[in-house]
């Protein structure tokens, strides 16, 4: 019986460049299933805050991540089930994504979830939204895409959002989190943010979502 191989997308990038909404658009354009890594490690860091664990008590960090029960619901936003709870409005807190991108850096920890994320690679198609899809998660995708945008315009997208949720904000803070975040993923021993083999490099600082969706579509089809 021939085996039959199920294509790939990964999108990488740095935190704010746009990964999320391309990608979920694209997985319903192509009809292919979605993985939003970020929301795993993110999904995991709430479960830690929650329960009040050390973010440097590794064997009770490993422990969590085994443990925890995710389920991913793609309509027009995505929606995520934490042991049957949804935890969608919490992914986005700072707080949330600071103690993610701090465990991220744990290698324990990153190969307890490898598996997890390769696990959603089903037919027809996956678009893998990450950090370092491209470069470990699936190193093997036949498409791949590096997307960016300059610190700036970045701080300035998540200021809009979190003002349009009603959420006080510092545009100065902002981007001196999202620059420490970024010298931490791209510094870090383990999976190191950096361009895969082969990727489509995207600067999305000056362009819309649809002329991004409409060049990683060229790559695709």
């Amino acid at each position: 019986m021939r085996q039959v191989t199920v294509p790939v997308l990964t999108i990488d990038g740095p935190s704010g460049a746009g990964k999320g909404t391309v990608s979920r658009l694209l997985a319903k354009k192509l009809g292919w299933h979605y993985l939003d890594s970020g929301s795993i490690y993110r999904s995991l860091a709430i479960a830690l805050l929650k329960q009040s664990v050390a973010l440097d008590d590794i064997p009770a960090i490993v422990e969590m991540a085994r443990a925890m029960v995710l389920e991913f619901e793609c309509g027009d936003d995505l929606a995520v089930k934490l042991n049957g709870e949804d935890i969608t409005a919490q992914l986005g807190l700072e707080k949330t994504g600071i103690a993610a991108s701090i465990i991220a850096v744990l290698p324990e920890v990153r190969a307890v979830l490898l598996q997890k994320q390769q696990d959603f690679k089903q037919a027809p198609g996956l678009v893998a939204d990450g950090r370092d899809m491209g470069t470990v998660v699936f190193p093997d995708a036949a498409y791949k895409v590096f997307l960016t945008a300059s610190s700036e315009k970045r701080a300035e997208r998540r200021y809009k959002q979190l003002k349009e949720k009603g959420i006080d904000a510092n545009l100065t803070g902002l981007t001196k989190d999202i620059e420490e975040r970024d010298r931490r993923d791209r510094e870090r021993a383990t999976a190191p943010l950096s361009l895969a083999n082969g990727a489509l490099f995207i600067d999305s600082s000056d362009m819309t979502i649809d002329a991004v969706i409409n060049q990683v579509l060229g790559l695709v089809q």
